[in-house]
């Protein structure tokens, strides 16, 4: 009843707009003070460490599920009209996609999301790697680079012209999926208690799960309501990032929850560091620094379009809905980088977020 209230006072891209600010508020406060960051936990996994953020890493994954399949199963929400379970999936495109972001938040020394959050600090390094990855999406998206993206993608897709559900295909119950979710947050609660994390970091790590199932809850419920037809989606960083930057280039911009995601992030990850104390500018430390970032950015930007998510979107929220694509991209991303960390850090660096 309040949803249909709120559609009646402002019309439904505006409503979809302020929901993306939302979920995005909370993703950014949740995901500063948990300093969540695929990049830092595969580098640790990479150099033989089972430490602090890969507990991070695997208490949102897990949380994320369990908020998600929770919600299916009470009704809140349905992943067969998600927008990338009813799109084709791309097999190549996981694989090939999921290697260069891999790669790419590696040399960047940050995934998408993580950049953006830093950025909102004052890192002026993960404002220039962020600007990049965001052209190089659109480029993919719909420039010059999106035939070669498109052609790679087609090399080996999903039948029927839907993706797949894992659970689906594997012949479980739906009540699996919230069972494997709680598999994985015993696995992260058991490390952060052999690390003695502080349990405020837990807190927010959850937190950014739950940002993940509050987004497609939203989402859905609005499209049920929504005369028009509203996208099912949640947090993702390679779309809402290229359409993003469109919407201030073009003479006709549209509102929708990938537009309002974006900013939301910046904000919550803006107002967190501010009561942190922790906001203060942050530059390259050398020219070959800058050379890596730049180039981790761009593979990210056409990876992360080729593999249909970034680490987020695919790693976290795809994967919560049981995107078979998504988790194929996830465990290559999670190759793409523990590599790249072997062959260009060579165990040196020390981790860094």
């Amino acid at each position: 009843m309040a949803l249909e209230f709120l559609a009646d006072l402002m019309d439904e891209a505006t409503l979809a707009a302020l929901f993306g600010v939302l979920t995005g508020v909370t993703f950014g406060v949740a995901a500063h003070r948990s300093a969540f960051c695929l990049r830092a936990a595969t580098v640790e996994f990479a150099r033989g460490q089972l430490g602090d953020r890969i507990a991070v890493w695997l208490l949102t994954f897990s949380t994320a599920m369990i908020w998600v399949q929770g919600a299916q199963m009470l009704g809140l929400f349905r992943a067969e009209e998600a927008r990338m379970m009813a799109v084709t999936g791309s097999w190549s495109g996981a694989v090939l996609g999921g290697l260069m972001f891999g790669a790419g938040m590696v040399l960047a020394r940050g995934c998408s999301g993580r950049l953006l959050v830093l950025a909102a600090t004052g890192n002026l390094r993960s404002v220039v790697s962020g600007l990049i990855f965001a052209v190089v999406a659109q480029m993919s998206l719909h420039g010059w680079l999106a035939p070669l993206r498109q052609w790679l993608a087609g090399l080996w897709v999903t039948p029927g012209g839907a993706n797949v559900n894992l659970l689906a295909l594997a012949g479980l119950p739906e009540a699996a999926g919230l069972v494997i979710g709680l598999g994985f947050a015993a696995a992260a609660l058991w490390l952060a208690a052999h690390r003695r994390m502080p349990w405020l970091s837990l807190v927010f790590a959850s937190g950014v799960g739950f940002a993940v199932a509050l987004g497609w809850v939203l989402t859905f419920s609005l499209a049920q309501v929504a005369f028009d037809p509203v996208s099912v989606t949640s947090a993702t960083f390679s779309g809402p990032s290229a359409n993003f930057l469109m919407f201030f280039l073009t003479d006709s911009p549209a509102l929708d929850f990938d537009i309002g995601l974006v900013p939301g992030v910046f904000l919550g990850a803006l107002l967190s560091a501010g009561l942190k104390r922790e906001l203060r500018f942050q530059g390259f430390d050398g020219e070959s620094q800058m050379r890596r970032s730049m180039l981790g950015a761009v593979l990210m930007g056409f990876g992360a379009m080729l593999a249909g998510g970034c680490a987020i979107g695919s790693g976290v929220t795809g994967s919560s809905i049981f995107v078979a694509t998504a988790w194929l991209a996830l465990l290559c991303m999670w190759v793409g980088a523990v590599v790249t960390d072997f062959l260009v850090d060579q165990r040196r660096a020390p981790l860094a977020a």
